[in-house]
This record gives structure tokens, sequence and C-alpha cells, in this order.
């Protein structure tokens, strides 16, 4: 239960912290106050992967990778969009596309589709977990079939999320 409170409590004072962006003492007490109740209201409804998780060397790569592709992608999807609106004889193929995805984690499907959506060229409407598929609104709808669309939409940030997956065996439950 201590190491719940203590993963919640980091959590939820990090969002304090962005969400304040202030570094008086005051602030930062009452920030840590409130984190400290959050994170004891929530304990009782589930685990939570603490953030030190992230400190795992295959994590702190896979993070650091992951930062570095989606900034480059980010990157070259705003200047398509630059230019498609600087020169208006691009044609605009605008539309909604689904895509396939092999995201079965809740973790991993809202993390997809929040760096997916970071990337102007598309932008995440819905997620149908269980027929394992992702709604997006694109600038500029992929040619091809839905493998096509999810090689060029989606699968690029899978891929990059395949470190952050935990690689021990569930634990087995006693009869």
């Amino acid at each position: 239960m201590l190491l719940r409170v203590s993963g919640l409590w980091c959590w939820a004072y990090l969002v304090w912290a962005l969400l304040t962006w202030t570094l008086s003492v005051e602030q930062l007490l009452f920030g840590a106050a409130v984190a400290l109740a959050v994170a004891m209201a929530l304990a009782p409804l589930g685990e939570v992967a603490g953030p030190w998780r992230l400190l795992r060397p295959r994590a702190l790569a896979g993070g650091a990778r992951l930062l570095v592709a989606a900034a480059g992608r980010v990157l070259q999807a705003n200047l398509r969009l630059s230019r498609r609106i600087w020169d208006p004889r691009r044609p605009l193929a605008s539309g909604m596309v689904i895509t396939p995805t092999r995201e079965r984690q809740d973790w991993g499907l809202a993390a997809l589709g929040v760096i997916s959506s970071l990337i102007v060229d598309n932008q995440l409407v819905d997620v149908a977990a269980r027929a394992s598929e992702l709604q997006y609104h694109a600038v500029a709808v992929p040619d091809g079939d839905v493998e096509r669309a999810r090689e060029q939409i989606n699968g690029p940030v899978e891929d990059l999320l395949r470190p952050f997956h935990d690689r021990r065996p569930p634990a087995r439950s006693r009869p």
C-alpha cells in the first residue's frame, strides 16, 4: 500500500508542478499536501506504476528514442502542413481513416493516442480497443490498405513504445 501511495504521490506532484509552474516554497509545500491527499484517495482503486520504473535502462533508452523520434515526426509534419498551406496547388485529401493497432494495454493505447495526435498530420478521434482499431482525422489520408495506413500513422509510435512493456512473465494466481 505504501508503494502504491508513493507512486501516486509522485505522479500527482509532477502534475501539480507542471500545471502551476511555480517554484515558491509555499506553492511546493501546498502541492505536496494536495498530491498526498489525491494519492491517499486513489490508492484503493488499484495498482500504479511508479515513476521510478522509467529509470530502468531499457525504458530510459526507449524514452529517449521515443522523444527524439516523436520530435522529428512533429517537425516533419509541421513542415508538410506549412508547405500545404503556402502552396494551394497541392491537393487536399483530408478525411477519416481507421487503422489497426497491435497495442493491447490501456496505458499503451493512451500513450499511442496522445503521441500520434501531437503529430499534426493526424488527430486521434476514437479508440476501439476490443476491435484493435484507432480512428484518426487525417490531413492527408494515406494511399493503400489499412496496413499501409498503420505503417504511416500509428505503427512507428507503437514500435517506439515496445521498450516500456514489461518483459516479466505474468504472476501466477494462487489456487
